[in-house]
């Protein structure tokens, strides 16, 4: 009879140590905080989220967000008149506004040479005009980088380099909510 009680008494002590807790009584992902009498659990920075019940932290919370800017040139053979658009909200604004504003002079074949968005644009002509001359135009993420895009493609008479004739950047912008 003897041995059954303690056998008892060992299988409750048993399922009481299943469910015993980390240090200081706090259950694991937690550790013990407070001192005094006064006493508590507190999340371990960084436990995983399945542990202790602890939740996972919410995922952070946007601030706003980025719109697009968009450039274009327009240019007409015929009279080299030049049209161009810059921080327009799409593709379609913007090339609409660049063969608007080259046509505004009489200009009847003006055609979309160039779109941007989010970048630079510098266009170089040759001072000196002539056969096998041609102007350079060129995007890049910086209007430096642009212009010596544009300074390689681009062929002078005299064999100079070319003269700067229009760049623009078209930069994003930021949205606060």
């Amino acid at each position: 009879m003897r041995a059954r009680v303690c056998f008892a008494l060992l299988l409750g002590a048993m399922a009481v140590m299943g469910t015993a807790h980390a240090e200081g009584g706090c259950p694991s992902g937690m550790y013990p905080i407070g001192g005094q009498g006064v006493r508590g659990c507190a999340p371990i920075p960084g436990a995983s989220a399945g542990q202790g019940g602890a939740s996972p932290p919410a995922p952070p919370r946007p601030t706003g967000r980025w719109h697009d800017a968009w450039g274009a040139i327009a240019h007409s053979r015929s009279t080299s008149l030049v049209g161009t658009a810059t921080a327009e909200t799409s593709r379609l604004s913007a090339e609409r506004t660049a063969l608007k504003k080259c046509a505004v002079e009489g200009a009847h074949d003006c055609t979309v040479v160039m779109t941007y968005s989010n970048q630079c644009f510098a266009w170089v002509v040759p001072g000196v005009v002539g056969p096998g001359t041609q102007s350079g135009m060129a995007q890049a993420p910086t209007l430096e980088e642009a212009t010596e895009l544009a300074q390689k493609e681009c062929r002078d008479g005299a064999g100079d380099a070319c003269k700067p004739f229009y760049s623009d950047c078209a930069e994003p912008t930021f949205e606060r909510f």
